[in-house]
């Protein structure tokens, strides 16, 4: 696959040198909606929009019948694992839509169903959570808050289940409390019945809040060592090339100091294989992708003319286009930092 990337602005070299820190949080990869039965569906075009704040992809499908088809959708949210230290990112950690998924049909508001189960070894343990009043989502505080409330026998059956573990936190004087963190997964994916009249082309809407991880630091200039190559592994992912990689290092305190570059990173997976489930090819594909800020910088892999449209987007088209076998939409942007005292 060729390589491309677009680097939105080459800084002089800087002083700042961010803080270091353990801190990454993963994103979660999401993508577009699936049609159960499709093959009597013909995808005219789609118009993919990424962003850091927003997704959002607009489809015209055509009816390629003279019968009218009641079409099975569903949106999946990528699988949430609990954990004692959960570190991913959740847009609404609080809510049950929590990445504010919206869809429209034809220009009017579609209500989807959200459907949600919880698994613990692979087994289907909804039913004792909603027996017990306690939220699916395994990361909300209102969760965590209900559990520690439960009596004894509640809590040696949540154990017993395998839908929490317990932890002990101490307050630095030697006292220890114990609390038990839900450790469950949790799967949820929104389905809605679409109807197409005969031949129609119908337009269809949807976007969210995506997942952005990232990392405090620029961490993919050190050359490989025994915890692994970052560089190989970037290049691999995002097609970071050696003008990426020059833009970014002329931005160092000190050539030396591998993490001193006045970013940080912010990643975005889009999952497109999954959609590919209609009859033939994309007739006209776009995709736009805006990179936050100007100063920012941002690296993807893509097959073609990549174009700068804007300060901060770029856009991608493709005539009778399939998603790439074996590789999803994976974006590096480098969020710039500003110095200390900036602006006055």
């Amino acid at each position: 696959m060729q390589r491309l990337l677009s680097v939105a602005l080459l800084l002089g070299a800087c002083t700042l040198t961010p803080a270091l820190a353990n801190d990454t949080t993963a994103e979660l990869g999401t993508g577009g909606l699936i049609f159960i039965t499709t093959d009597q569906l013909k995808m005219k075009s789609e118009d993919l929009f990424v962003s850091p704040t927003l997704v959002k992809v607009t489809y015209e499908f055509e009816n390629l019948t003279d019968k009218a088809l009641d079409v099975l959708v569903a949106f999946p949210m990528p699988d949430i694992e609990g954990s004692g230290d959960f570190n991913v990112a959740v847009p609404d950690r609080e809510s049950d839509n929590m990445f504010g998924f919206k869809t429209s049909f034809n220009g009017e508001p579609v209500e989807a169903t959200l459907h949600q189960q919880a698994f613990a070894f692979n087994l289907d343990q909804t039913a004792a959570l909603e027996a017990l009043g306690i939220p699916l989502t395994p990361f909300g505080e209102r969760t965590r808050e209900l559990i520690q409330e439960l009596d004894e026998d509640a809590i040696q059956k949540l154990l017993h289940l395998g839908l929490v573990i317990p932890m002990e936190y101490g307050d630095g004087n030697d006292n220890w409390t114990t609390y038990y963190e839900p450790v469950w997964t949790l799967k949820s994916t929104y389905s809605w019945e679409a109807h197409f009249a005969p031949g129609e082309t119908a337009e269809v809407v949807h976007s969210y809040t995506p997942s952005v991880g990232g990392t405090v630091a620029v961490t993919f200039l050190a050359p490989p060592d025994e915890y692994g190559d970052r560089a190989g592994d970037y290049e691999k992912k995002y097609c970071t090339d050696d003008s990426f990689i020059g833009a970014v290092k002329k931005t160092l305190a000190s050539p030396e100091e591998y993490y001193s570059a006045p970013y940080y990173e912010s990643w975005i997976t889009y999952i497109w294989s999954t959609g590919n489930n209609w009859a033939g090819p994309i007739e006209d594909f776009s995709l736009t992708i805006d990179k936050g800020d100007a100063k920012n910088l941002v690296s993807f892999c893509w097959d073609g003319e990549v174009k700068k449209i804007g300060p901060t987007t770029f856009q991608m088209t493709a005539k009778d286009w399939y998603p790439p076998y074996g590789r999803e939409l994976d974006i590096l942007i480098l969020d710039h930092i500003e110095p200390e005292g900036a602006g006055g």
